[in-house]
């Protein structure tokens, strides 16, 4: 099933390739159409981590070649450490790279980023906004929390980003704000993939996985002033852990992500242990003005997604870089 998305550096429309992509139209199909209970087994944590250790961890894996890593589109200048010890899956999904040479940042105050390397959507949950989107991804209560009433209430009508991280992309996230941080929590749930025929085969899937929530106040001195932002990085299949590992230079001295922390903005905060995932970031109604660039993708012309045939809506993804620039603060009426 084809599937499409756009480069935002060339302005492309380019095929995603899906290592699996059969094995996983089985399980979503097949597989939870007609054996519901070993389709459990395999969203389960236990399932997942196995299958990690497998991919990423087992000494069975072959060692791996520089001529792999260029196939994976991976640019080793980038890397911090020479291509030479980048023999494993794991090593090479854990990679660090020089972000303050090769993901610039734009020193504007009011910029909000991207937190990673990955393909994005833009959604709202107003229903008077040309991107609104409503319980196809993820359900807004479920995602947050229900007993967290008091950021379901201000994020309530807000807009939302989400990224979409595949297997071979750098899997630290970085913070796409500064500001304080006002709670941080996690709620147990699947390790369901994020593969998009995966997506579409199930109700609000994001919301029912494992998941991590970070809830910042950028309306503080040296904030980005773009109200309250909610950061839930969602795990997938093959994902082990969620590592907190905020590093205000480089990547020295990480430290676990906890309340009343500044975070300033584009700097590592967590590393994803291994396998895909998906970050969401939710922002207050009209507290930012998303890149005009990325909206237009969302229903560029000639784009095939399997989300736009599937949800009844154009949604094609653009492929992002961790710090780029992905919409503006807007300073207008600060609702709490």
């Amino acid at each position: 099933m084809l599937h499409q998305y756009v480069d935002r550096t060339s302005r492309t429309i380019r095929v995603e390739n899906f290592p699996g992509d059969r094995s996983i139209r089985f399980i979503y199909s097949h597989l939870r159409e007609n054996a519901p209970l070993m389709f459990r087994m395999v969203s389960s944590a236990r399932t997942s981590r196995l299958l990690a250790f497998l991919n990423f961890n087992s000494m069975l894996n072959e060692k791996l070649s520089g001529n792999y890593l260029k196939d994976a589109g991976i640019d080793l200048r980038e890397c911090v450490l020479p291509p030479a010890c980048l023999d494993t899956p794991k090593k090479v999904f854990e990679r660090k790279i020089r972000y303050w040479e090769f993901r610039p940042m734009s020193k504007d105050p009011a910029v909000v980023v991207s937190p990673c390397d990955a393909r994005m959507l833009l959604g709202s949950f107003n229903a008077a906004s040309g991107i609104f989107i409503k319980g196809k991804f993820f359900d807004f209560e479920e995602l947050l929390g229900r007993n967290k009433k008091k950021w379901l209430n201000a994020l309530e009508s807000g807009d939302f980003a989400l990224f979409r991280l595949t297997p071979d992309r750098y899997h630290y996230t970085h913070t796409p704000v500064a500001g304080r941080v006002i709670d941080y929590y996690s709620i147990e749930g699947r390790y369901h993939a994020c593969h998009p025929n995966a997506v579409v085969s199930l109700v609000t899937p994001y919301s029912k996985n494992k998941r991590v929530v970070t809830i910042i106040d950028t309306d503080v001195p040296g904030g980005t002033q773009a109200g309250i932002v909610a950061m839930v990085e969602v795990v997938a299949l093959m994902i082990g852990d969620i590592v907190s590992c905020y590093s205000e230079k480089e990547y020295e001295n990480p430290a676990p992500i906890g309340t009343g922390m500044f975070l300033k903005k584009g700097r590592p905060q967590s590393l994803f242990r291994p396998g895909s995932s998906t970050v969401v970031l939710i922002f207050q109604r009209q507290r930012i003005r998303f890149n005009d660039d990325i909206v237009w993708n969302m229903s560029i012309p000639g784009a095939e997604s399997i989300f736009s045939r599937n949800f009844s809506q154009p949604l094609v993804e653009t492929d992002v870089q961790v710090r780029n620039m992905i919409g503006t603060a807007v300073y207008g009426s600060k609702t709490r």
